[in-house]
């Protein structure tokens, strides 16, 4: 069931598109009316979570540390996964963000004869998940040619380079195929591995299902079923400009359910574990300086009354106890006098 309910919730999502395209006024409904819908949702969703993030009080440094910290001179200091000044922060978000810094670390563990538990080093995970990530940018990059007029020359160019190895006409992009094989290599990787299955919810295979059919409809109806490029293209422009327009019978049903499975996404993004793209920036664990052992940090909400309790007051007061649970101290109790 928690493959089978998101793929069901996607066949519907289809249906429903499908539906929509073959009634009067339901092109208009998915091909005007949702976008804009589905845009306003997905920004207000997500500066409402980034805000709601934003709020969260953090008083303490917790960065993940992942090397050896500010120490002695002697000691040579891992600046990037263990920064202790804005530099090695900025360093180390830009690794983050652009390369999978700690994904690249992943591992995986398996037990061999012995029985005994071996662990090494597992990169298949971080190549994807990179490839499809970046696969999807330069798809949605080349997408801006059908919103704009003229088309920028970044957008030629990356068309350019996407379509270098051209097969046959239509052009062939290299970013669709390896798109779609990255997709399905993070979606088998739930499936097939057990420890991965057993932690995988409906949640965890929905975005991916629903993302497949977005790539899945969108080469389809580039290769297979040709659509209307220049009344897709009017649309599409015309909702950039606010004046959209469709032209009747000359848009194939496909494009709609390519364009609902989108909108889709996009209304489901700022409430699922897709804001990933927004939290890694507002990670504490990540966006902060390891400096605790040079700057004292003190909770700013702190009640003045409340005086600090260090370790020498706690220990004086509860010495004797201490003592008679046998926990050792760092002063003994002082000596009893002799009894007369």
């Amino acid at each position: 069931m928690r493959i089978l309910s998101p793929f069901i919730a996607v066949l519907a999502l289809i249906a429903v598109a499908l539906a929509a395209a073959q009634v009067a006024g339901g092109q208009a409904l998915v091909g005007i009316i949702l976008p804009y819908l589905a845009f306003a949702l997905f920004l207000g969703g997500f500066a409402y979570r980034v805000l709601h993030w934003a709020k969260s009080p953090v008083p303490f440094r917790i960065p993940t540390t992942c090397g050896q910290a500010n120490s002695l001179p002697w000691i040579k200091q891992n600046k990037i996964d263990c920064p202790s000044t804005k530099l090695g922060v900025i360093a180390r978000m830009i690794l983050e963000v652009f390369l999978f810094r700690s994904l690249f670390r992943n591992t995986k563990a398996e037990i061999h004869e012995g029985p005994k538990l071996v662990y090494g080093s597992s990169k298949f995970l971080w190549l994807f998940a990179l490839l499809f990530h970046y696969c999807f940018l330069v798809i949605v990059l080349r997408h801006m040619r059908l919103f704009m007029d003229p088309v920028p020359g970044f957008v030629a160019a990356l068309e350019f380079g996407d379509g270098f190895m051209q097969i046959g006409a239509p052009v062939f992009y290299q970013t669709d195929a390896i798109f779609l094989g990255a997709l399905a290599f993070l979606f088998l990787r739930r499936v097939v591995l057990p420890n991965i299955r057993y932690i995988s919810l409906p949640a965890d295979y929905f975005p991916l299902l629903l993302i497949f059919g977005i790539g899945l409809t969108g080469i389809l109806m580039r290769y297979v079923f040709r659509a209307d490029v220049v009344a897709i293209k009017q649309l599409t422009h015309g909702l950039a400009t606010f004046t959209p327009a469709i032209l009747a019978g000359q848009i194939s049903p496909i494009f709609f359910i390519h364009v609902f499975l989108v909108c889709a996404l996009l209304i489901y993004f700022p409430f699922s574990k897709l804001m990933h793209m927004a939290g890694v920036f507002m990670s504490p664990t990540r966006n902060m300086i390891n400096n605790s052992r040079m700057v004292r940090h003190i909770n700013p909400w702190n009640d003045p009354n409340i005086k600090p309790h260090s370790y020498a007051s706690y220990e004086d007061e509860f010495r004797e106890f201490m003592v008679g649970a046998d926990i050792p101290v760092e002063k003994e109790l002082p000596a009893q006098p002799a009894a007369e």
